[in-house]
């Protein structure tokens, strides 16, 4: 990044000599102009932060969803296992009773 670099006239020549200011001294523009700098680099860096939390909350939110996803996958499976071991259970039973009534 660039750090805010004091304006004035040092360097070769003056390049604002060729201006009329609407305040008579060119020291008070200067002035308002560097105050203007230092706020836009204020608010451009809280704007960068308030960018880099979105990003970061998007990505949590996103593994968030993703795990919820895994888990419910994951949980979906065991129900699944689990009621077909009953229901083999109960036919398991069930035979085992007619066969008992036959003999």
């Amino acid at each position: 990044k660039r750090l805010i670099k004091l304006l004035g006239g040092g360097g070769g020549g003056e390049p604002l000599l060729a201006y009329e200011f609407e305040p008579d001294t060119k020291s008070e523009v200067l002035t308002d102009l560097q105050e203007y700098l230092l706020t836009s680099q204020i608010y451009h860096s809280w704007m960068d932060g308030a960018a880099a939390e979105q990003g970061s909350r998007m990505t949590a939110m996103e593994n968030a969803s993703k795990n919820a996803g895994e888990l419910i996958g994951s949980l979906t499976l065991k129900y699944n296992r689990a009621r077909q071991a009953r229901i083999t259970t109960e036919l398991i039973e069930i035979i085992s009773g007619a066969s008992a009534l036959e003999d």
